[in-house]
């Protein structure tokens, strides 16, 4: 790496250098260098397997690179110690489990688990951080209720409120709102768009929904077949071109009447 390379890889908290991920012999990611801007709501976008959750994972060091690098901070994030890296990054993926029976607040316990050791035990400075999650996550009165008893847009803020809980600068959420109805998206987005505000997070989401990617983010990679084909502010980047390369389909943009943001309106197909 060039010292110019080096410097701007620190500069932002998470990057890639001529980055590969593979599954099995298939190359999904090729080549791919990317910087994070931080401190921003950062949202993947583009048609099912363009890669976005492979790079997603790759990120988060569930997905060993088959040859470049995922840069936390400027170092290779696969040679740092497990311990290290949940402590700078948090990751909730799209698939949650969690015991029957298991509160909220026994959750978001898990998320203070980086930070414990043989010579740090449960303090009470984790009990005030859970709590802080808790009422980031607007869910303080329904701390002890179990999770399988909570609805989905309630049980997706538990989720997160563990990752909060976890005290990372960067956040990483592999399409947050799947399944939720539209009142509960609402509610996570929300969520997220105020902790990158009022915590200074870096927030890196999949983001199906074109449209509340646009809204919620601040900034967008958009791919396609494994390759970054823009990246940006959505209102400088979004063009009816772009969704045509993006899904194969035409539609007309018109700006959201609050946001300024591009919303899609009038789709067909190619």
């Amino acid at each position: 790496m060039t010292t110019a390379a080096l410097s701007s890889a620190i500069a932002s908290p998470l990057a890639t250098e001529h980055l590969h991920l593979h599954y099995g012999k298939s190359a999904i990611i090729a080549g791919l260098d990317l910087q994070l801007p931080a401190g921003k709501v950062i949202a993947i976008v583009g048609p099912n397997g363009c890669g976005k959750s492979t790079l997603l994972a790759g990120l988060a060091r569930l997905h060993q690179p088959a040859a470049g690098q995922v840069l936390l901070n400027g170092r290779d994030i696969n040679r740092l110690p497990s311990r290290d890296v949940a402590r700078q990054l948090a990751l909730l993926p799209q698939n949650t489990q969690a015991p029957d029976g298991m509160t909220a607040y026994e959750l978001i316990q898990f998320g203070r688990q980086p930070h414990q050791g043989l010579l740090r035990q449960w303090s009470a400075e984790d009990h005030q951080l859970v709590e802080r999650a808790l009422a980031a996550a607007d869910i303080t009165e329904l701390a002890h209720r179990p999770l399988d008893e909570m609805s989905g847009g309630q049980r997706q803020r538990a989720w997160i409120a563990m990752a909060i809980a976890q005290s990372t600068p960067l956040l990483l959420l592999d399409e947050p709102t799947s399944a939720l109805d539209l009142g509960h998206q609402i509610e996570v987005f929300e969520l997220i768009r105020q902790l990158s505000a009022q915590e200074g997070k870096t927030v890196v989401m999949v983001v199906h929904d074109l449209s509340c990617a646009c809204r919620y983010a601040d900034h967008l990679i958009a791919m396609h077949q494994g390759r970054v084909v823009a990246q940006g502010q959505p209102a400088q980047i979004v063009t009816e071109a772009l969704v045509e390369q993006l899904y194969g389909v035409r539609c007309t943009l018109l700006p959201d009447p609050l946001s300024g943001t591009p919303v899609i309106v009038g789709l067909s197909r190619v």
